[in-house]
């Protein structure tokens, strides 16, 4: 992974003692609370419903054990014990006090970790799939290119007060697992008569005006990219709306322009700046690329994972769910589940993070990964290791078997912490979970993907979850609108509204209805998705809405 120079580390440094200055103007009324707004969001500081909230960047889902173990620290002597981590493979502490938000950005730093550009309108931390570098579909481990960008749009000085923030996402494999048709640019990495190089999309994103983001060059030579990026973000910083931020992204620029002229100006922008990038970006490249070197894997015996495999059950069952294929033989991809049954998604106690830091150390080769589905991998794991990491797991409720499967939920922090928040989304994923382990049904169930937001904002990724939870304010009561045949994957598609919304105590027997309605109607082996868009909408609008139904036929 990426280790930080002597100048990174010097303007990190710079950086937080800038920032302890700005706090402490804060603390003694120098500054009012609206002069300061603009200098913390800066640096990753919210003001949330309850308390100021930290927002700390993990650049591609990237950790090591050192840092993990900081992520605990930090909960333990500044927060309540816990992070959370979040869609965008970054961690939030929701209770710091402001007087001790330096001192946790200054431990971060001697870690090599910040929480620059983690909020405001800027690039925000650029993310990627979280298999990579692991995974055995992949083309290219997309990580070194994620570090290049993250360079060239940290303190970018053109790309500092855009109309709206910016999001970029990445993958190298044909299976996108980083949900880049859903982001302001998403990059595929991909190859052409033998040569590296992206499919570039633009203009997508969620929130109250979900798109789909739309292909602007099938294929930019490597070499092209940061100039063609530069191209497409200063166009869009030119002309993209600054009168309304709710029409503000580069999804409605791209929408009232279309992509036609959008693509002829950043054209136009890409001949000029071209030529002004004499070669450092390709340099810093193939530096970055050294420093993301696969470990050296090693062959052993799998008959301890084999004989666990077929001796213990409960072992199975996790091993069926939550392991992934890697692209060396004899290892595997561990996808530790942050979603216990009633817990709530993403959260992690100091505990757990420093248990999933020393099982890195140990049997993972050092390196952590976040997803952006609120979990948390060991991307290197020889499968001799997998009874004893388990049963590490296992010994602090890190051991669910259920990734993928219909408790494995996104869920943003709803109206429990957001001051945005017009609904509770935290009890909603906790009710679906409990109640479906109740009924036993979760591996009958099979992949299905559930994704709930708390308001419009859409940081639950509720457009494409293929059950979406919306909560929203109906004059003064939590109401519940349910999307359904949502997909964040390389097919990716809006999920369809099934139709008006259900109080809190009657979503989750909706939901049951809709999954019923699923196991009844499904060929041998449809997962969900596949269902939904053989079918459609009619057969779940009818289970959802039986007093409908019935109205119509009578």
């Amino acid at each position: 992974m990426y280790q930080y120079s002597e100048f990174d580390t010097d303007f990190i440094a710079s950086r937080n003692a800038q920032f302890r200055a700005q706090v402490e103007r804060r603390l003694d009324g120098s500054l009012t609370e609206d002069e300061f707004k603009p200098l913390r969001l800066m640096n990753g500081l919210y003001l949330q419903l309850h308390a100021y909230m930290l927002r700390v960047a993990i650049p591609y889902g990237t950790l090591n054990s050192a840092q993990m173990r900081v992520l605990a620290d930090i909960s333990e002597k500044w927060d309540k014990g816990y992070g959370h981590f979040t869609t965008r493979q970054n961690i939030q502490y929701n209770w710091p006090e402001l007087k001790d938000v330096p001192d946790m950005l200054d431990a971060l730093g001697k870690v090599g970790m910040h929480a620059i550009q983690t909020s405001g309108n800027t690039i925000r931390n650029v993310t990627a799939d979280h298999f990579a570098g692991a995974a055995a579909d992949e083309i290219a481990d997309p990580r070194p290119v994620a570090e290049l960008i993250r360079q060239w749009s940290t303190d970018h000085p053109e790309f500092q007060f855009m109309p709206r923030k910016f999001k970029i996402a990445i993958t190298g494999s044909p299976n996108d697992r980083a949900v880049t048709r859903a982001h302001d640019i998403g990059l595929r990495m991909v190859e052409k008569d033998g040569l590296a190089g992206f499919e570039v999309l633009v203009g997508g994103g969620l929130g109250r005006t979900p798109m789909i983001g739309k292909v602007i060059t099938d294929f930019l030579p490597q070499e092209d990219l940061l100039p063609y990026l530069e191209a497409i973000v200063s166009v869009w910083n030119q002309i993209g709306r600054r009168d309304n931020k709710y029409k503000a992204r580069i999804k409605i620029t791209v929408h009232e322009h279309g992509i036609d002229e959008i693509r002829r100006l950043v054209e136009d922008r890409f001949a000029i700046l071209k030529g002004t990038f004499s070669g450092i970006d390709q340099q810093k490249l193939a530096e970055y690329k050294a420093q993301f070197a696969a470990p050296e894997f090693v062959q052993k015996s799998e008959a301890t994972f084999k004989d666990a495999y077929h001796r213990d059950p409960v072992f199975r069952a996790w091993a069926d769910t939550n392991i992934t294929a890697h692209k060396a033989d004899g290892y595997s991809i561990v996808s530790i589940s942050l979603k216990k049954h009633g817990a709530t998604p993403g959260d992690a106690s100091a505990t757990q993070m420093r248990l999933m830091a020393d099982l890195a150390k140990r049997f993972g080769h050092d390196e952590l990964r976040i997803s952006h589905e609120q979990n948390v991998i060991l991307p290197h794991v020889h499968k001799s290791d997998l009874p004893s990491i388990h049963a590490a797991l296992k010994a602090q409720d890190l051991a669910t078997a259920n990734i993928g499967l219909i408790s494995d939920i996104i869920a943003c922090p709803g109206m429990d912490y957001c001051a945005l928040a017009t609904a509770r989304s935290i009890p909603i994923a906790q009710e679906i979970a409990t109640r479906f382990d109740e009924l036993k049904l979760e591996h009958e169930i099979g992949n299905l993907k559930i994704k709930i937001s708390g308001c419009i904002n859409a940081c639950g990724h509720h457009h494409v979850g293929h059950i979406g939870i919306l909560g929203l304010d109906r004059a003064g009561v939590e109401n519940y609108q349910i999307t359904l045949g949502g997909d964040h994957t390389e097919t990716a598609k809006v999920g369809d509204r099934a139709g008006p919304g259900f109080a809190a105590e009657d979503l989750i027997p909706a939901i049951e209805r809709i999954v019923e309605t699923y196991l009844d109607v499904r060929n041998e082996g449809e997962e969900f998705i596949a269902t939904y868009r053989r079918l459609g909408m009619a057969p779940f609008k009818a289970a959802l809405y039986p007093e409908a139904q019935a109205a119509n036929a009578a």
